[in-house]
Formats: structure tokens, sequence, C-alpha cells
């Protein structure tokens, strides 16, 4: 998992659902002689248990796209053609470079203390925001503890369907958090926690004097025209056309439509964008060559830590500021970020000079541990062949 929030095993009782049923092929176009090892990749991932699957991936000799599998269970309808995605924790990378914006123009440090930014707001239950750096919440080294526990208790259809709606403001994600221990002394150790996010978010209101959602808009969206892209807040309507987002709570157990998402986790800096994967490859690409950051910054956010085994992410991943760096098969490595929540897996990146882009959106989520692993791999594996150009 990429935002590595929590497993789902506990029972689901009777919910007025989509049953588990084969998928079928999508009725997409038969692909071109370029696009055929992406389809196949594509249709993998189908087979591996997906309900609908997009890819786009974009080179200098073009654009090549590859669809599988269905936008809809009950109408069997195509997934469209850059439909519109909850782009989750890939939110982190956006934000990440708006900080590193405010450090390039001498308004922040990266060492700086979360105590000297955001006075008193990290402390109790052993945390101490004097001993956290802002490069430590960016690359999450931080040892915050991690508050999705609790906004979601209890990992059922049940506790999804009976609080969606809810929506918590930042300073009360960080207040429930900070109730906890601290994984680690900062700076010691590496672990995810949305809770790093959040607090980044709070840090560029509190710099600006506007929300991260204002700075993201007029620092990268409208520079680089992502008409396509958004930061919705609390908002819980995906634009259309998109496909719809199926999460399996209980192994065996029905898919669940949660194309409306988990509010309490899904409206903040750590994960509420949404967007299409034309624009989110526009983004990776121009971040990695240079248009978004100066060079010391964009150095910075590629100062990577190690990451440990159980990370979830591919062998030998490493973490920088709101961007991973991944080795590829064939030499080198990747740039990116991915997101997830209920339903769906989102997964950009690109190579680290910005010139081959690909990004994978896989609609629907397992239970089972051992088919959850199957689709992982089955991503992985695209995103290195895309990548490497190698069908």
């Amino acid at each position: 998992m990429i935002s590595r929030r929590f497993w789902l095993s506990t029972a689901v009782l009777a919910l007025t659902v989509s049953s588990l049923s084969p998928v079928a092929a999508s009725a997409a176009p038969r692909p071109s002689d370029a696009a055929r090892p992406l389809q196949r990749d594509a249709d993998a991932l189908r087979d591996a248990g997906v309900t609908g699957v997009a890819v786009r991936l974009d080179t200098p000799r073009g654009t090549v796209t590859a669809r599988s599998g269905v936008a809809d269970l009950d109408t069997r309808r195509p997934v469209p053609q850059d439909g519109y995605l909850r782009l989750g924790s890939t939110t982190k990378t956006f934000v990440a470079t708006v900080v590193l914006q405010l450090v390039g123009e001498k308004r922040l440090s990266l060492d700086r203390t979360v105590e000297e930014l955001l006075p008193g707001v990290v402390s109790g239950a052993g945390n101490d925001g004097r001993t956290i750096t802002l490069r430590d919440l960016l690359r999450h080294t931080s040892g915050l503890p991690e508050y999705i526990s609790d906004v979601f208790p209890k990992t059922d259809a049940q506790t999804y369907l009976a609080n969606r709606w809810r929506a918590y403001q930042p300073e009360e994600l960080v207040a429930l958090a900070l109730r906890h221990e601290p994984v680690f002394p900062a700076g010691t150790r590496w672990e995810y926690s949305n809770t790093n996010y959040v607090l980044a978010g709070m840090i560029i209101k509190k710099v600006t004097g506007r929300t991260w959602e204002q700075e993201v808009h007029d620092r990268i969206l409208r520079p680089l025209g992502l008409r396509h892209t958004a930061t919705p807040g609390a908002s819980p309507f995906l634009p259309g056309p998109h496909a719809t987002n199926y999460q399996q709570f209980a192994q065996d157990g029905p898919l669940v439509d949660t194309t409306i998402p988990y509010r309490p986790f899904d409206s903040g800096a750590d994960g509420s964008m949404t967007g299409t994967a034309r624009d989110l490859n526009r983004f990776f690409s121009a971040l990695a060559g240079g248009q978004l950051l100066e060079p010391a910054e964009l150095a910075a956010m590629r100062e990577t830590v190690p990451m440990p085994p159980d990370s979830g992410h591919p062998e030998g991943t490493r973490d920088g500021l709101g961007l991973f760096f991944t080795p590829l098969s064939c030499g080198g490595g990747y740039l990116g970020h991915g997101g997830n929540g209920f339903g769906y897996e989102l997964q950009a990146a690109t190579t680290t000079d910005g010139r081959r882009t690909v990004t994978v959106s896989a609609h629907s989520r397992s239970a089972d541990p051992g088919v959850a692993a199957r689709q992982e791999d089955a991503v992985r594996g695209l995103i290195d062949r895309a990548l490497c150009g190698r069908g």
C-alpha cells in the first residue's frame, strides 16, 4: 500500500452492493502496435481482479493509453478515456512542491522546527515539535503518530457508510494523532504518517496567509495549465466522466461502491486532490524537468532516506521530500508518488529527466492479502516496463 493507512479484514454485514463477479474486458478500441505492450499489462491487472484499469504513458514520441475492465459493474460501460481520478496521497507531492518553492523564496527553511513554525501545536504524549524539522515532516522521519485509526476505528463497510460525510479541521486531526506517543525520536527512522502533511498544509497557511489549496492552484495548476486538476477539500463528488471505485472490506465479501470518499481522511493536504492522468503526467514531467523548482530545491526534494523492507514499496525504494525514488530494472530509477483510498489505487511515475511519465489507476481494491499483493506486483511491473520502454 502506498499510504500504509491500514489493512482491511473485518466482516461486512448485509449491504445493497454489487456482488463479486468476473470482470469483463472493456469495449476499448484495439490497441496499435505501440500500445500493445501497455494494453497487455493493463489486461493483466484486470485479470488479477481489478474491476477497471486506465493507463497513460507520455514520451517524446507521443502518448500511449490503455484501458481494461469496466467502469461500472452494473452497466458494464468501458473505463472512460482520461477520466477523473482521486489522487489520494499524490496530493503530498503538490504540497511538498509549494513548501520547497517557499524555501527557495527564503520564506521557509527545511531546518526550522515545527515549534518555531506552529508554536504549541505539536506537544503531548511525548510528541515535541522542538525536535521535528520541516524536512522531517516532508520525508516522514518525524516519528509523529498516524491519525487514521482515530477517524476509522473499525475497518468495515458499516463504519465507512456511517462516517463518510464527516469532515475534520486540520487542527482536529493533529490533536487526535497527538493523543498517541511518537513512533520514534525525530530523525532516527522512517515511517509514513499522514499527520506530517496535515501539518505541512497548516504551515503553508501560517507562512503565506493563504490555504495550501490556493497556493497549489496559483503556483502549480494555473502556470502548468492543469485545468482538470482540483483541490476540492471536503467536497465528496468526483467530476465526470469517471470510473466507479469498489472496495472489498472482507475476504470473500461483496464489493462496495466507495466512489464517495471517506471525508475524515480524504479532505486535506495529505490526500484530497482530484485530477486526470493527462494533468498528472504533465505535473510530474514538469517537476522532474526543473520547471517548478530551482535546482537547489529540486536537489533537496530528491535527497532520499532508506525505507524499511516492510514499507510496502518495491525493494530499493527511498523517500525524498514528497517524492519517492524507485530503481528500474533497466538501470537508473524513477521518481513518483502514489495514492490510495477506499476502492482505488493510483501510481504516478516519471524517469528522472521527466521524459517518460506514466499514470496507472486501478478502480477496485481487494481485502484478500494474496490478491492485493498480486495486483501490486502487476502495477509495479507495468510501471517498470513502461518507463524502461520494453514490451
